[in-house]
């Protein structure tokens, strides 16, 4: 593993947490979740209270629960999670949508990104307010 990969694999186990990493490792291994352990779509962000976040994403998060109307094509798309700051799922496990920044031009740097089925019943929803460099996970 050379110098950059195991970098960026540091990074990852540190911003997951020591107990998502292990029960990463138990569903890798094929196991079951043991008790005790943390659940990997919920732990590894630091969590906010949906009452703490900008209005903005209040009602992004409440049009997702609605299933919608949304303001942008994008919403709803399939989010790669290729930072991988999120726990890891099979691939169209989350989605994004765009929480409006006032005064923008574009789409800003604002989402929430929500993992789970059916898309307006997500098991976990995460708010980034600097274009997937971090998220927080919305306190339900």
């Amino acid at each position: 593993m050379g110098w950059t990969a195991r970098s960026a694999w540091l990074g990852s186990v540190r911003r997951l947490g020591l107990a998502s990493l292990i029960a990463l490792s138990a569903v890798a291994a094929g196991g079951s979740q043991a008790k005790g352990v943390a659940d990997p779509v919920t732990d590894g962000a630091a969590a906010v209270a949906l009452s703490t976040l900008p209005s903005e994403a209040q009602q992004t998060h409440r049009l997702i629960h609605a299933g919608g109307p949304f303001r942008y094509s994008k919403d709803g798309t399939i989010f790669g999670n290729r930072e991988r700051l999120l726990p890891r799922r099979e691939r169209g496990f989350y989605r994004e949508y765009t929480v409006p920044t006032p005064g923008a031009r574009n789409r800003g740097a604002r989402r929430i990104v929500c993992g789970g089925t059916p898309p307006t019943h997500p098991e976990a929803c995460y708010y980034t307010d600097d274009h997937y460099a971090s998220f927080k996970l919305i306190a339900k």
